[in-house]
């Protein structure tokens, strides 16, 4: 890869991980943030590619994008209360 085009790499996804973790602290839909962290993971996964560590990367991607954004993900719906729901009062 050119040195330019790496370095601009590394830039546009440093300021998608940098954005999406924002994201996911500022943002007040706990569904909303747990996809943002999930492109936070990712970036972070290409971040790992980048520097020639693609076990790593995989590993990245199955356990933490898939694993933990899994769990948040059922917790997320599992705990919701239903915002479609209509009260029947007798």
């Amino acid at each position: 890869m050119a040195p330019l085009l790496e370095t601009m790499t590394f830039v546009l996804f440093a300021a998608v991980t940098i954005a999406s973790s924002l994201g996911v602290v500022l943002v007040r839909d706990v569904w909303h943030s747990a996809l943002l962290l999930g492109v936070a993971l990712l970036s972070v996964a290409v971040h790992f590619v980048m520097v020639n560590a693609p076990f790593v990367a995989a590993m990245q991607i199955l356990v933490y994008v898939g694993g933990v954004l899994i769990l948040i993900s059922f917790a997320v719906m599992l705990t919701r209360p239903d915002q479609g729901a209509v009260e029947v009062t007798p």
